[in-house]
Order: structure tokens, then C-alpha cells, then sequence
């Protein structure tokens, strides 16, 4: 008598990398976006690349048999300061310890065959990417994507597509000039976007705003540049702290100025903001609605939504470079 086996079918993982200064985090998403394992190690600081390649081998492959499932691997998808889609290779990034050119893309596949499915972009790409296909920008085909931590970065998708431009770097928009002459950004220029609406640029505003009104009364008073956080700003604000309240009405103001350029650029439907500051809601939401309004033309008040992430702020970056696989 024949017996019929019923087969059944892995499940199909993709990988997520998020390549941090500090650390580097790893995870396997399946494709609704969900974190089934994940890992971080530390992002090298002696630019050592093809160790640090190897020991991110190393950690997948502990993801993959720590789940005690068979699961089928399809593809990587990569985030990293400085990723080029188009080449697969991190160039000039100013907080790794690679320098010139890495063909990361290339050294990983020869590490991971037979997996050949492996994409990069930047972290921010990636985070649009991931709003996308697991968060609120589901049913939209044209958004940006900011991301507010220690620096300003965005990913702009038009037509459903991520734009990359013509050499891969496009999206810079934390870069784009705000106060000419203003304070100096990380990148070595001055005024940008980024010196003013950052997690950094929040804690320059609140010890320029102490100085100011010599605030020792207030509840930011006790901390330095090295010690104040941008959580401590909103810990103050919601104590009504003025100088915490005067540093989100600023930053909302500026960064509002910021999104109207955005705006007059591409016509999204919609801006989502992602990162630390967003978790102050609407001390920071408000303000960048109101002054985007004041700063667009008149075709363009009221009409666009400036929105949360939905993305989980622990997994965020695994997801979005998950993204990669399943797009």
C-alpha cells in the first residue's frame, strides 16, 4: 500500500543588517516583518573587513540554527552609513573604520554561498523601505522618510520606488542648507538641516537657550553636552520645563522649514518621522506641522500628512533592511 507524505514547506526567513558605528544588529524577519531571532555584534574599529565579514557569517548562522526550525534563508538586506544600491559597496563613510570603497555586497556573498540575494542601501533607505512594506506607508506610492537620531537622514520613495538617483546617494535631505552660515554639521559644512533637528542638534539648541536666559532654575541646568540626552529634554518638557518646551518649539519650526523645501521638491502625500525626538510626539509633531504650513506654497497647505513611523523602534532598522529581500 502506498503511503502519501505530506510535504511541508520551510518557512522563508530573510536577514536584516543594521551596520552601526558602535554596533552592528542582525536578525531574521519573515515576511510580515516580524523578528524572530536577532543579535548584535560590534561594528569593528580596527577596519578589519574581511573579519568583520566573517563574524557576521558566524552570527547568521547561530540565528539560523537557534530557532530549532528548518527555515529557508532567501536573501540579506543590508543598512550602512554610506551604501551604494547600485554597487553593493560602502564608500567614505565618515563613522566606520573601512575606509575608501568596500565591495561589501561582493565579500558577503563569497561568505555566505550559496545565498546570492543580497542587497545594501543606507540606514535611511532602508527605514523607508521598511515603512513601506510593513508600516504605514503600505498604500503609498509617494512619501519620505525622515530619520532624527544623531544625525538627519532621509529615503524618498516615488511612483512605489525607492529614489536613488543617478550615483546611488540621492535623499540626502538632512543636508540641505537652513541657516547659511550657521552651525557647523557634522558633514563639515555649516547650517544644515541636520546641526538643528537632530538628537545632537536638540542638545545644542537646549545649552544655547541655558546660556541665553541663564536658566539655573531649570531642570537642564545640572547637564553638559556629554551628559544631556535628548530623553532628558523631553522628560523636562513634559514637567513643563520652558527651556525643554522652547527647544521642541524650535526644533519643530526648523525642521517644518526643512520638510516645506521636501515638499516643494517632490509632492509626497505624506512625511513619516522616525527616530528618538519622535517619541516626543506631539512637543515635536505640532510645531513641524504648524511651520510647515507656513513655509509651503499655497497649493500645498493642508494636504500633506506629517506622520509617527509605525515601525517598532527596537527592530526598525533590522526590518527596514529586511525590506530588501521581500520588495
Amino acid at each position: 500500500m502506498l503511503t502519501t507524505v505530506k510535504q511541508t514547506q520551510m518557512e522563508q526567513i530573510a536577514i536584516g543588517i543594521d551596520i552601526g558605528g558602535t554596533n552592528t544588529a542582525i536578525g531574521l524577519v519573515d515576511s510580515q516583518g516580524t523578528v524572530l531571532q536577532k543579535t548584535s555584534i560590534a561594528t569593528p574599529t580596527h577596519g578589519n573587513i574581511y573579519q568583520f565579514i566573517t563574524s557576521i557569517g558566524h552570527a547568521i548562522r547561530g540565528l539560523k540554527s537557534a530557532t530549532g526550525t528548518e527555515i529557508e534563508i532567501i536573501g540579506i538586506g543590508i543598512g550602512a552609513p554610506n551604501a551604494n544600491y547600485y554597487t553593493g559597496t560602502i564608500e567614505e563613510a565618515p563613522n566606520l573604520s573601512f575606509k575608501g570603497v568596500v565591495p561589501f555586497v561582493d565579500l558577503l556573498k563569497k561568505e555566505m554561498a550559496p545565498i546570492q540575494n543580497i542587497s545594501m542601501t543606507n540606514d535611511a533607505n532602508a527605514a523607508a523601505l521598511g515603512e513601506k512594506v510593513y508600516g504605514g506607508a503600505r498604500q503609498m506610492n509617494h512619501f519620505v522618510m525622515y530619520t532624527l537620531g544623531t544625525g538627519v537622514g532621509s529615503g524618498i520613495v516615488v511612483n512605489g520606488d525607492l529614489l536613488y538617483g543617478y550615483d546611488g546617494f540621492a535623499g540626502e535631505c538632512g543636508h540641505t542648507t537652513l541657516i547659511p552660515g550657521g552651525r557647523l554639521c557634522g558633514c563639515g559644512a555649516l547650517g544644515h538641516l541636520e546641526a538643528y533637528c537632530s538628537a545632537t542638534g536638540m542638545k545644542r539648541t537646549a545649552l544655547e537657550l541655558l546660556a541665553r536666559y541663564h536658566a539655573t532654575d531649570s531642570l537642564l541646568a545640572g547637564y553638559s553636552l556629554l551628559t544631556l540626552e535628548a530623553r532628558n529634554i523631553f522628560e523636562a518638557a513634559q514637567k513643563g520645563d520652558k527651556i525643554a518646551l522652547e527647544v521642541f518649539e524650535l526644533t519643530g519650526r526648523w525642521l517644518g522649514q526643512g520638510l516645506a523645501d521636501t515638499v516643494h521638491h517632490l509632492s509626497p502625500q505624506a512625511i513619516f518621522l522616525f527616530g528618538g525626538p519622535v517619541a516626543a510626539g506631539d512637543f515635536i509633531i505640532k510645531p513641524t506641522i504648524q511651520s510647515l504650513n507656513e513655509h509651503l506654497l499655497p497649493v500645498f497647505r493642508g494636504k500633506i500628512q506629517v506622520l509617527p513611523s509605525q515601525l517598532h523602534p527596537g527592530d526598525a532598522a533590522i526590518v527596514g533592511a529586511s525590506a530588501l529581500v521581500w520588495k
